[in-house]
């Protein structure tokens, strides 16, 4: 990104500190290293929409199908393998407690790309779960061929949950709107939006409007919400 990007989102990095030293300190989770680099990946095939006939007369039907598959040998059955950034840190706890076989994945400043490489990474170690939640974009605007890198990094996967962004910058609702199309393109695909929920409580965040307490009200309604979509 840009210096002027990187500039706008220093406030979000310092809190981001304080919240993961706090957290630190109370020996409840691990920040895991940036990895290696990412090379181009195609995107994945669109799916053609559902057509219904009967005998008198022909009628199509656009709908959003959302498909729980058997996932690809290699992944781990039972796994949710969650790759965030801060934010996701301050859930973690109830992450861990609301999702049976979560494994989260989370750095501080964590940009779209390294969760992508986070995933190649973890599915070469034979690691990855056969579910996969996305918690990017409070850091960056992501584009439509970010979105299809991403898919591909989790083919195979039996569902792939995107985590809509809460930041007040520009990048949020053109994200969020990217986002959303996930689930009419791919057919694993589902959202979770969480920006819907925390617009409409203000009081769960610091003063970055970011950030929240680990553990507190509005890091459990985070966990509660990737919950129900998995």
């Amino acid at each position: 990104m840009g210096s002027l990007t990187f500039a706008r989102r220093v406030p979000y990095a310092l809190a981001a500190l304080v919240s993961v030293a706090t957290l630190a300190a109370c020996g409840r989770a691990e920040v895991s290293p940036p990895r290696t680099s990412l090379g181009d990946a195609p995107s994945l095939s669109l799916l053609a929409d559902p057509i219904r006939r009967s005998t008198t007369t022909t009628t199509t039907t656009t709908t959003t199908t959302t498909t729980t598959m058997a996932p690809s040998p290699g992944l781990v059955k039972g796994r949710v393998t969650i790759v965030g950034d801060s934010v996701t840190i301050d859930a973690q706890p109830n992450l861990e407690q609301d999702i049976p076989g979560a494994d989260v994945e989370a750095m501080v400043g964590e940009q779209w790309y390294q969760g992508v490489q986070e995933i190649q990474t973890l599915r070469a170690e034979g690691r990855l779960g056969a579910v996969v939640v996305v918690a990017l974009g409070t850091n960056g605007p992501i584009s439509q061929s970010d979105l299809a890198q991403m898919m591909q990094a989790c083919e195979g996967a039996s569902r792939v949950v995107f985590v809509t962004n809460h930041v007040p910058d520009s990048w949020q609702d053109p994200n969020n709107a990217i986002l959303e199309t996930a689930p009419s393109e791919y057919r694993t695909a589902v959202v979770a939006d969480w920006e819907a929920l925390a617009a409409a409580n203000s009081g769960w965040f610091y003063p970055d409007g970011v950030h929240m307490v680990i553990g507190g009200t509005g890091a459990a309604a985070l966990a509660s919400l990737i919950a129900s979509k998995i």
